[in-house]
């Protein structure tokens, strides 16, 4: 079993993801600057308050104080995860511009094959053991919640100017799936009555926590977070795909 790296410094690492990310946001409040410029009206702002709220998420899940309790308690591990994969990534696809994009039924099987497999695949003990043990995989493992963050969300929030183009009933379905294997995990964590990533039992308790209680305590998060998080916006789209019907129908009985 690799040994938890978590006696290192949180932050040997984290000076030059800070520097890196503070260069992101000036580029991006540069660039919005000169398009703002030629035209006003065309970039609200609001937009670039999602971008860098979700590069300050980036920081704030790989690269602040949060690292090195993540080594320390699967909660907060798990914290990191949906910081990474569904709060930063869709508010940097709110603010980023993008042509508008035609997806297919095979094009959203893969983005939403990409989510999946990124979750189970780096919650299999081995993999998540490997993770704990070594700076190199802990950062392919960030790295990868990252960018399969991007891809899951891209069909959902499409980046402006344009929307996605696809059947009206596709997103609602694929927020609705995506629930599905995560909600497996997380119940798995909860109710198999044992620890699942031995790392933990050798971490020193906080908050006065055993390891099942954290384990139990994560994977109830992520059941609750991800149900919320993927079917609040199922919900509105499905209601703004019923609505006209409806407006319809009650003109018709007003009539």
């Amino acid at each position: 079993m690799p040994e938890v790296h978590s006696h290192m410094q949180p932050w040997s690492l984290s000076l030059p993801l800070t520097l890196a990310l503070v260069l992101v946001a000036l580029a991006y409040l540069c660039a919005w600057l000169r398009f703002r410029t030629a035209r006003p009206d065309s970039f609200p702002v609001w937009r670039v308050v999602a971008f860098l709220g979700g590069v300050f998420t980036v920081w704030l899940a790989v690269g602040s104080p949060l690292v090195a309790l993540d080594h320390q308690l699967l909660t907060f591990h798990m914290v990191k995860h949906l910081l990474l994969m569904t709060v930063a990534a869709p508010l940097i696809l709110l603010g980023t511009p993008g042509r508008r994009a035609r997806w297919s039924g095979r094009s959203l099987s893969l983005f939403w094959l990409a989510g999946t497999a990124t979750v189970i695949g780096w919650h299999i003990p081995a993999s998540f053991q490997l993770a704990l043990g070594s700076h190199g995989w802990h950062a392919v493992e960030n790295a990868t919640f990252m960018v399969a963050g991007l891809l899951f969300w891209w069909p959902v929030m499409q980046p402006w100017p344009g929307n996605a183009t696809y059947q009206s009933w596709a997103a609602p379905v694929y927020l609705f799936l995506a629930t599905m294997p995560c909600d497996i995990l997380s119940a798995f964590l909860v109710f198999c009555g044992r620890v699942v990533y031995p790392s933990y039992l050798a971490s020193p308790g906080h908050f006065h926590l055993s390891a099942l209680e954290d384990q139990e305590f994560a994977g109830a998060l992520m059941w609750v977070s991800v149900t919320f998080i993927y079917l609040v916006p199922a919900v509105v789209m499905t209601v703004r795909i019923l609505s006209p019907r409806v407006q319809g129908f009650d003109t018709r009985v007003s009539a």
